[in-house]
């Protein structure tokens, strides 16, 4: 069989094939966080598409951990009945769905005050954030456990907790923007401790028998940030505190690009993380073709393949890569027809 079209397991959830729509930030949200129409075609298009995992992009846990005004949020109850809806849409479909928990920290535009863990702003455009107290640290664990809590009463598979592209998160475990003296900073073990918190806090309302992801940045395109080495490391400790798959990503934490962007450019850290440190990972970066997707899964260099921006392309890309491999994996009835 393909590749693409085998089922992957995790505890209590089974993917009906390998292909995870990648968390993308849509900025379509009402500036109560809460979902509109957009987001009710958009990924009510890729659940009949029959992508095996739909990810519901960066959801901040609190409002100013927004990346803008328009994004989509989960810090209170009211923002739950939206994401419901998409939910149980894409189950009536066959298709599971997971959501990203987010907070932007320094890199956040919103008119409110903004939180990092040090007082360094991202470029010089940005506005310099408040470093965080220890007491601004337990607020925010909190906050993701609570949106956790929420993720679940809202129906969701899977929980992914955002940990890259400079975002909060990244923010304490890269040595570029985390210059910490205290137990937050400092080697990997201080500057993973204030994920190593959310993570145990969202455990406890998620619960440890639900898949739970994190995606990360495997490195920093900096010679003095994160290095794969680092990543690593720190997958180790991820799967020694519980965490099912790392959704492999890269930079975001300066305002820098790659050296070289190619397809396919992510995977080897991917593959690095897999091998080394033996958990399951998600490949994602400029994967296009359902030939990319063969090689990454049936090379076995990473378990899932996320696609971004080629789903934006074509909400059908799964219907068309099983029609093309005469593969008894159908969509809607009312599109059947298209792959006769």
């Amino acid at each position: 069989m393909s590749s693409i079209f085998q089922t992957f397991t995790q505890k209590n959830v089974t993917l009906p094939n390998r292909i995870v729509m990648s968390p993308m930030c849509m900025y379509s949200a009402g500036e109560d966080g809460k979902v509109t129409d957009f987001h009710r075609v958009h990924y009510g298009t890729r659940a009949l598409g029959k992508v095996g995992l739909i990810m519901i992009e960066a959801t901040a846990v609190e409002s100013r951990g927004r990346i803008s005004s328009r994004d989509l949020g989960l810090w209170n109850d009211g923002q739950k009945e939206g994401l419901k809806e998409i939910v149980n849409f894409a189950h009536s479909q066959g298709v599971k769905t997971a959501i990203q928990l987010a907070h932007a920290g320094r890199k956040a535009e919103v008119d409110e005050p903004i939180i990092a863990p040090s007082a360094i702003a991202f470029d010089d455009k940005s506005k310099t954030p408040n470093e965080m107290t220890t007491e601004d640290i337990k607020t925010v664990v909190q906050a993701f456990a609570d949106a956790a809590r929420r993720a679940k009463e809202i129906g969701f598979d899977i929980v992914e907790i955002h940990a890259a592209h400079g975002y909060l998160i990244n923010e304490f475990l890269s040595p570029l923007s985390n210059q910490r003296t205290d137990e937050y900073g400092g080697d990997l073990d201080g500057r993973s401790r204030f994920l190593k918190e959310v993570i145990q806090a969202v455990q406890e309302t998620w619960g440890t028998d639900r898949p739970l992801y994190v995606r990360i940045s495997a490195v920093d395109h900096h010679p003095d940030g994160i290095q794969i080495e680092d990543s690593i490391a720190l997958a180790r400790k991820l799967k020694e505190w519980g965490v099912d798959l790392i959704d492999v990503s890269s930079g975001g934490t300066l305002p820098v690009a790659p050296d070289k962007i190619h397809p396919g450019y992510q995977v080897p850290y991917a593959e690095a993380i897999k091998k080394e440190a033996g958990i399951a990972t998600g490949a994602v970066g400029l994967v296009t073709t359902p030939e990319q997707a063969e090689d990454i899964l049936g090379n076995e260099r990473a378990d899932l393949v996320f696609l971004g921006r080629e789903l934006l392309r074509n909400p059908f890309w799964v219907l068309d890569a099983a029609g093309n491999r005469d593969v008894s994996y159908f969509g809607p009835e009312q599109y059947r027809m298209a792959y006769k």
